[in-house]
């Protein structure tokens, strides 16, 4: 929507030409009931929705901090695939969780939910709990995450606040909310007999229709009810994107039926990504030779731009070679994975591997 469009209207009811914030009982009711129905006809079919089952849910809760949703669906389905119940979570090997994770990023959130699992079949005979104040007994269940769990799969009357549900409480009282304060909002507007499907909807108001930028507000289920009918001021600004270059070496044998790869192991106190496999960064890079391959990266506010040659070189002690078929079960950094799928080693089992001289 035009900016224009939007100040010709904003915090004005569309017939009565009066501000239109949620206070008030009845308000609120209609808040609950509008954006209910929307959600019952406009929620999009997300694995994780199609059942209650506490697992997948704390899974999916998990997978989706700081990711987007098209980017957990498919990691979803394979975690679940591996590790279809928490015993099987709690019994496997730390090395296959994360290669199991691997592409997400934020490993830290793979390794707290294979500690929470261990607790929850070693101390409570693989019962979850019932509430938020359980869940956040757990390790890496921050308030947020044991809210959603609790209301989500056990009904419990609790809301939650994510950045979509920030925003859109900000819009819909038309000011800034932070703390206390924000969590307070959600609480009252909370419908506290489906305060699951509720919770549910705030997120999806957030992240399909109240999205950052150009929000859709015509087709807002609760425009008639929001105060700002479009963005809100914007207190801060964003972190300006940085630029690095970095180069790697794809070194390629053929060592089996399906040939091996050389890979290095970050060290298990690095501060990021301990103990993932990672392509050895290349030294010295001929500036008169052309790279095999470049592609993009993102980390947080870094752009980076990447380099890898495929070419022999040495092999450092923190190293060791395997096999590609195996490559889809070794814990790889993002990037990595990133490569090598680049690089045609990782694949789909119906496409063809590019040939590495």
């Amino acid at each position: 929507m035009a900016q224009a469009a939007v100040t010709s209207f904003r915090k004005y009811d569309i017939k009565t030409d009066k501000p239109m914030a949620v206070s008030g009982s009845a308000k609120r009711n209609k808040f609950r009931g509008q954006l209910l129905a929307w959600y019952a006809a406009h929620a999009r079919a997300l694995p994780w929705r199609e059942n209650r089952a506490p697992y997948r849910v704390w899974l999916s809760e998990i997978m989706l901090q700081q990711t987007r949703v098209a980017a957990v669906i498919e990691h979803y389905h394979e975690f679940l695939r591996r590790f279809p119940t928490v015993q099987k979570l709690a019994g496997a090997r730390e090395a296959s969780v994360l290669a199991a994770w691997s592409g997400l990023g934020y490993y830290r959130r793979a390794r707290m939910l294979h500690t929470a699992a261990k607790v929850i079949v070693r101390e409570h005979d693989g019962e979850f709990p019932t509430c938020e104040e359980g869940w956040r007994q757990l390790p890496g269940i921050g308030r947020y995450t044991a809210a959603a769990i609790a209301s989500i799969a056990f009904d419990k009357p609790v809301a939650v606040v994510d950045g979509n549900v920030e925003r859109v409480l900000q819009r819909v009282l038309g000011r800034p909310l932070a703390g206390a304060e924000l969590w307070r909002a959600a609480n009252q507007l909370l419908d506290v007999k489906r305060p699951g499907d509720f919770n549910q909807a705030m997120m999806e108001l957030g992240a399909t229709v109240c999205t950052p930028r150009a929000p859709a507000c015509l087709t807002c289920p609760v425009i008639d009810l929001c105060a700002t009918r479009g963005e809100l001021p914007s207190t801060t600004k964003p972190a300006p994107q940085k630029k690095r270059e970095t180069h790697y070496v794809l070194n390629y044998r053929n060592g089996d039926r399906d040939g091996e790869v050389f890979l290095v192991r970050r060290a298990r106190d690095a501060s990021l990504m301990a103990s993932m496999w990672e392509l050895p960064e290349a030294t010295g890079a001929n500036a008169n030779c052309s790279p095999s391959f470049t592609l993009r990266h993102s980390i947080t506010v870094t752009d980076y731009t990447v380099r890898v040659w495929c070419m022999a070189a040495s092999s450092p002690a923190n190293g060791k070679w395997i096999s590609v078929k195996r490559l889809n079960q070794t814990a790889l950094t993002g990037l990595a994975r990133k490569a090598l799928h680049a690089a045609g080693m990782l694949q789909t089992p119906s496409s063809t591997r590019r040939h590495l001289r």
